[in-house]
């Protein structure tokens, strides 16, 4: 069936598919890897793996806040064949340190700052680029098809990873994700160069004399990035009716999720008594619920209508957190969270592909990679922020405590769901408002 959908959407589709398949399947696989590899060869404590991740998410987001706007107008596969190639050479420093016995903690947190801004890079590039290969009617089932394989590779992904790490040591799922990269880049390779950039609005009509004879319209000179460009995709999504209740909506959902993850497995694992391979159990059998999720995105469109489902299924992700705050030691306690993390993850399912749709429907094909730039690197300073501020309130009140008011404040996000779908103005009437 999924051969079939990717053939239904074209050979440019399938090679993007293949590439984001390896890709999230090596990310996945590599899990955690950079903290495991901080604890398990440099010996560092708690501080610093908290510093390791908070710096990757935080740093590399602040050094991708230009990469959006400068890409914009321009081809959006050599930018995400670069970033593949640059985060496979990132990666590949480590286990080359590793061998030679030169590995620091420095050179571990440079690594996790360079993939992180090139994540957002790639993910940018690579939502303008689909917009761009496929009508808006094949977008959903598109969507669907990424979703799918995300929560597959993560499903199946950490414990093979950990089990190879047991058995080959510690850096060897780093050699595997920077070769994952690079198939990526083949995969994108393959596709060909039928891309055509964006072009920017003009007020004034092109000279005749500027187009070839064949009447192909001229590829513009990349344009000069500019200090107040580095805003726009927040401007954009800010002035938008459709996108900005959606942004502060999944940001904020997003960044307690994420917050809450390290307090689990302080919970679970430290007071109650979880063994390790419980704690993954625990967070990876649920993972089928994305794929039925994923699977049902587009049936529940086509009979309830996108804006619908989208608030149906963001709502219904709310509910689900709170349960966790009910953990208990013992079997019933390891069903109660594989059966929350199974509702919320179902949810996400369907919610995340059905999201990503509308995003590119309400965002101009001019806008693109701006937009989901900026909502990147605002998700990740996000998760960053609370992940520490959450730290901070589990120290004072207690692990259970913390993950409790995490999933308390969830109930009260479906309030920033885009209630009605605007009517999008016109391109004039937004450029207008964006510069006044």
């Amino acid at each position: 069936m999924a051969g079939a959908a990717g053939q239904r959407l074209g050979r440019e589709f399938r090679w993007l598919w293949t590439s984001y398949a390896v890709s999230v399947c090596g990310t996945r696989l590599a899990f955690d890897a950079l903290p495991l590899i901080a604890v398990l060869v440099l010996d560092v404590g708690p501080a610093e793996v908290s510093a390791l991740a908070a710096t990757g998410l935080a740093v590399g987001a602040a050094v991708a806040v230009p990469l959006g706007p400068w890409m914009e107008f321009r081809r959006k596969r050599p930018v995400m064949i670069g970033t593949d190639l640059l985060r496979a050479g990132a990666l590949l420093t480590v286990p080359a340190a590793y061998a030679l016995d030169l590995l620091s903690f420095p050179q571990l947190l440079l690594v996790s700052v360079v993939v992180a801004a090139a994540d957002i890079t790639f993910g940018a590039a690579s939502g303008a680029f689909l917009k761009s290969l496929l009508p808006p009617e094949h977008l959903l089932a598109a969507n669907g098809r990424f979703e799918a394989t995300n929560w597959t590779a993560t499903m199946l992904g950490p414990p093979l990873g950990g089990a190879a790490i047991g058995l080959l040591g510690p850096v060897v799922t780093l050699v595997t994700d920077a070769v994952s990269y690079l198939l990526s880049a083949t995969a994108l390779r393959a596709i060909g160069d039928t891309e055509r950039p964006v072009q920017r609005p003009s007020k004034r009509p092109a000279h005749p004399g500027e187009a070839p004879a064949d009447g192909t319209p001229p590829e513009p000179a990349a344009p000069r990035l500019r200090a107040r460009d580095l805003l726009d995709g927040w401007r954009y999504i800010l002035t938008s009716p459709a996108l900005r209740p959606l942004f502060l909506n999944t940001i904020l959902v997003n960044g307690l999720i994420m917050a809450t993850a390290p307090l689990l497995l302080v919970l679970m694992v430290g007071e109650l008594g979880f063994t390790p391979w419980q704690y993954g159990l625990a967070f990876a059998l649920p993972c089928v619920g994305g794929l039925i999720g994923s699977r049902l995105a587009r049936r529940l469109v086509a009979r309830h209508g996108q804006h619908r489902v989208l608030l149906a299924t963001g709502a219904l992700r709310a509910c689900w957190p709170v349960g966790l705050a009910f953990i208990h030691p013992g079997t019933t306690g390891l069903v109660l969270v594989m059966a929350v993390e199974l509702g919320l993850i179902t949810c996400m399912g369907v919610f995340n592909p059905v999201m990503a749709t509308y995003r590119l429907d309400e965002t101009p094909p001019d806008r693109v990679a701006r937009t989901l730039s900026a909502w990147s690197v605002t998700s990740k300073l996000t998760i960053a922020a609370l992940t520490a501020l959450w730290g901070l309130l589990a120290a004072v009140t207690g692990p259970r405590t913390a993950v409790a008011a995490a999933g308390a404040l969830m109930l009260a996000t479906p309030l920033l769901l885009p209630r009605h779908r605007p009517a999008q103005p016109s391109p004039e009437d937004h450029e207008a408002e964006l510069k006044g």
